[in-house]
């Protein structure tokens, strides 16, 4: 699977609860990276809330392909897993497991009723949880001579770029994140600070994190 330029996640654990005619919904937030971490913080969720009346969830994970599961857990078909699902899909969430826990407060909802529950309940906890947006970037390796090392840095600093500290012997170095597709800009950079004598040199590509 080719690596996408950008996808968004929930910023990682969350919490949030409502009451609706009496029944608690409890929603539980959780960023994961495969399938197997959200089926195991599923279980360990169901499991603290064992007396519940229903633990429903929904996740999708990103990974060699997309995976998207949901379940009632006792509800009427389609009124719980699927409108949570539907909540990640239209935030276009990935690794982003939730699960709504209801404790039945003895007025039923009505199908009609507990998709609109669910569905606010899920809100609700991707609200408190907060959204990341990991744009794919590049690592690049910059390596200068002394006598150019504080207009470079200057340079970087004032950049919209991540900088790491620089290394030290007998040149220095940067290591760098920049989004894919301005590599050509940074090289041109430092060409013309360094008048051709610095290095720039592509390492690999990862997705980084900026909040949404």
């Amino acid at each position: 699977m080719q690596k996408p330029s950008q996808y968004y996640t929930v910023k990682g654990a969350g919490q949030a609860e409502i009451h609706i005619q009496k029944s608690r919904f409890i929603c539980h937030v959780n960023r994961i990276e495969t399938e197997e971490e959200a089926v195991a913080w599923i279980s360990e969720i169901s499991k603290r809330h064992w007396d519940a009346t229903h633990n429903c969830y929904a996740y999708s994970v990103l990974a060699e392909s997309k995976t998207e599961k949901s379940s009632d857990d006792g509800e009427p078909a389609g009124t719980a897993g699927r409108p949570i699902l539907e909540v990640i899909k239209a935030r276009e969430l990935v690794n982003t497991a939730v699960v709504v826990t209801r404790y039945f407060g003895g007025i039923k909802l009505g199908a009609g009723g507990l998709i609109r529950a669910y569905s606010q309940s899920a809100s609700t906890g991707l609200d408190a949880a907060g959204t990341l947006n990991w744009v794919l970037h590049s690592r690049v390796e910059i390596t200068v001579d002394y006598p150019a090392m504080g207009k470079v840095e200057h340079a970087l600093r004032s950049m919209e770029v991540e900088v790491e500290s620089p290394r030290f012997d007998d040149q220095v170095h940067w290591r760098i994140w920049v989004p894919v597709g301005q590599e050509t800009s940074i090289r041109e950079l430092v060409a013309e600070l360094t008048g051709g004598r610095g290095r720039v040199a592509v390492r690999g590509e990862e997705h980084r994190p900026l909040e949404k």
